[in-house]
């Protein structure tokens, strides 16, 4: 039997034992890792210093790097992010529904566990101990797939996350890792149907439609990151400014950072100079609008392409409209379905952006940084899903369970 089957079976087995555990169990489990990380600093440093010299060897760009990068305080950080989840409710065996049949039997909706998530990313070594900690608290088990670039850094967090299991009452089975990152085998591991309950592919939309196009397995899809924000002919100057900075500098690697700014036209002529000067003395690069790149021959003019791309670096585009109309049908059609905003302090256009822009998380004078897990209360998310059925948006506790019907009688037939 081959690695990828062996261990699928192990995380099969372990995923039938996780359905025994008190919520009490998985929070003691929880905690012995978040410890173990953190005890585990330097180790998992020194591994993931490897990791980031072969990407350096190879290429890879800033983004790309600091995507892959795990310092002290991020490692404080992911552990900080296992003790949160102990203090968020366990939803398995939570009752949403019940009601009596007419012949009197007991009928009740339940939440309980999708048995075993086999979770496929790229570079970023925290979704390991991210989506462990989920699966965990959940009473999953999960099988991770992570990317060859970060293989030395999850072979170490695994391990740590393994060797605490030990001392818990959740086996250390219920979490494995998939070491031969080869096309061929990932492909076979997105038809692990026998053994997988679902997959959740988090990365570049390259790798998301791989997995969809390839994969027998369920697939809750997870999407890009190609984020809008508005700016209306009623914004503030200051606040744009502030929530364009944020939206794009804080952190442009991630997928809730923006990559196109639509201005209305009546904004631009009055502060457009103003804030293409705030973004350039962040060293963004803005590509504009060829409507108004005439006027700035110093910036690059944006193409199609650019309206298409997730940049995760400090390039934005710049597009110029003359209404809010235009500004919803440039949203929806470019956009990931990821988080779009909107500056703005006429109500009738928020209320309009609202209602007609599609996209799992709207904002109205807020950054689109916002869409994350942790923010939204749920402690560390699995993803962020930009589709329509069984979850939208960032991906919690409840997202990885599914449902069971209990039917108690007292010797009815029909």
């Amino acid at each position: 039997m081959s690695d990828l089957l062996q261990k699928a079976a192990l995380v099969k087995s372990a995923a039938s034992q996780m359905t025994k555990l008190s919520t009490e169990e998985k929070n003691a489990a929880l905690l012995q890792i978040a410890e173990s990380l953190q005890h585990s600093i330097p180790e998992i440093i020194n591994a993931n210093l490897k990791d980031l010299q072969l990407a350096e060897e190879n290429g890879s760009n800033h983004s790309y790097l600091d995507r892959l990068r795990l310092t002290e305080e991020r490692i404080i950080d992911i552990s900080n992010a296992l003790r949160k989840l102990v203090t968020l409710p366990d939803p398995i065996g939570d009752v949403l529904d019940e009601w009596s049949h007419p012949n009197h039997m007991q009928i009740r909706k339940v939440r309980v566990p999708l048995g075993v998530v086999g979770m496929v990313y790229e570079a970023r070594p925290n979704v390991t101990v991210d989506a462990t900690g989920l699966c965990l608290k959940t009473g999953n088990a999960v099988y991770l797939r992570g990317s060859s670039s970060a293989l030395n850094t999850n072979k170490c967090l695994v391990e740590i996350i393994q060797n605490a299991l030990e001392k818990t009452a959740i086996p250390s089975t219920a979490v494995q890792l998939l070491e031969d990152v080869s096309r061929e085998t990932a492909t076979q591991f997105f038809q692990l149907k026998k053994y997988l309950d679902v997959l959740i592919p988090r990365g570049s939309a390259s790798l998301i439609q791989a997995v969809l196009n390839q994969a027998s397995v369920p697939v809750i899809e997870t999407g890009a990151g190609n984020c809008h924000l508005y700016i209306d002919n009623s914004a503030s100057f200051d606040m744009a400014v502030s929530i364009s900075l944020n939206a794009k500098v804080q952190r442009p690697s991630v997928c809730n950072s923006v990559e196109t700014i639509i201005i209305h036209r009546s904004w631009f002529d009055s502060f457009g100079e103003g804030l293409l000067k705030k973004l350039t003395d962040a060293n963004v690069e803005c590509r504009l609008d060829q409507t108004v790149a005439g006027l700035y021959p110093d910036f690059p003019v944006a193409t199609e392409e650019d309206w298409e791309t997730e940049y995760n670096d400090y390039i934005v585009a710049i597009k110029i409209v003359e209404h809010l109309d235009e500004a919803i049908e440039h949203i929806n059609r470019y956009s990931t379905k990821h988080s779009e905003a909107i500056v703005s302090e006429t109500q009738e256009h928020v209320d309009r952006f609202f209602q007609e822009v599609d996209a799992s998380t709207l904002y109205h004078n807020a950054s689109t940084r916002f869409t994350d897990g942790e923010e939204f209360g749920f402690g560390a998310e699995i993803g962020i899903s930009t589709q329509k059925l069984h979850a939208r948006g960032p991906m919690g506790l409840p997202v990885l369970t599914t449902i069971k019907y209990l039917v108690n009688g007292q010797g009815q037939i029909r």
